[in-house]
């Protein structure tokens, strides 16, 4: 791929294995928000961005050479090799379709906290509500970065702010029933934070086990926290729509979470996160199940 700096953007021609629709609508990450023209805003290590992509080229607006550096080239996971990727996971015919209908996601490096506090929220919660969660959340706790295209932006709250915070002001962003979880999280994590940022060093049982002792936290919100934020590829997180298509092109209808979990990372091993993507997106998009 060639990269471009031009104003106030970075053009890179030539990407591969690039979709940003595939990677922002495959359920993975609740800040970024699509636009009128195509392309998604997005607010990353309290950097407001814009992407866009056309057939040859994905232009992301707002940033410099160096927070490409800095920001975006390990957020994106430019690093990782994805051809290589689906050749392993492309097992099948079922997961061949897949890929081929998300052929353009890549798994974000997200921020541990935010990632943590994201999927806590997302528990029994539809995608446009989790948003909205977050953005309240957002706009009541955390600081203003800029004004953008007319919109304001704000970061995502600390675990201080969070942590102080009343639990009635957090239940006025409506968060609910996990308004108190999220305050018992942020106090914890103030004291282990060290922990939390470790786990992408550790195995994948010792940070399942560890996130499954926060309050709101269960086997499918850790295994997702575990492969958004924390380099846990061989996690295979089962949400209704993974449930519906494995249940529909893979396993007996009666078969239980733990166990299309377990059958999945046999089937896919240490790239089993990787599969989960392709499959959730594809089942989700056209209805696999419903």
């Amino acid at each position: 791929m060639n990269i471009i700096q031009k104003d106030n953007k970075i053009i890179i021609e030539n990407i591969k294995n690039f979709n940003i629709t595939h990677i922002f609508d495959c359920g993975q990450a609740f800040r970024w928000n699509k636009e009128e023209d195509g392309s998604y805003i997005g607010v990353v290590k309290n950097k407001v961005i814009n992407v866009k992509q056309n057939e040859s080229s994905v232009i992301f607006n707002n940033i410099s050479m160096d927070d490409y550096e800095d920001i975006i080239k390990d957020y994106f996971d430019f690093n990782t090799d994805y051809t290589e990727i689906k050749k392993i996971v492309n097992t099948d015919e079922i997961m061949n379709t897949a890929i081929k209908f998300g052929y353009g996601i890549r798994i974000l490096n997200q921020d541990e906290w935010e990632t943590m506090i994201s999927f806590m929220i997302s528990a029994n919660n539809r995608i446009p509500m989790i948003k909205k969660v977050i953005e309240n959340l957002s706009i009541t706790f955390g600081n203003h970065i800029c004004n953008y295209n007319g919109k304001d932006y704000f970061s995502f709250p600390t675990a201080e702010k969070l942590s102080a915070a009343p639990v009635d002001k957090i239940l006025e962003c409506k968060a609910g029933f996990r308004a108190p979880r999220i305050k018992e999280a942020a106090q914890r994590f103030l004291k282990e934070k060290d922990i939390i940022y470790n786990i992408k060093n550790t195995s994948y049982n010792e940070g399942l086990n560890y996130l499954k002792t926060y309050n709101g936290i269960g086997d499918k919100v850790a295994n997702c926290i575990l492969l958004f934020s924390m380099k846990q590829f061989d996690t295979f997180p089962v949400d209704v729509w993974v449930r519906r298509v494995m249940q529909t092109l893979y396993v007996d209808k009666s078969t239980k979470d733990a166990d299309i979990q377990k059958f999945a990372e046999n089937k896919f091993g240490k790239l089993s996160g990787y599969a989960q993507q392709y499959l959730f997106y594809y089942a989700r998009e056209n209805g696999i199940g419903k």
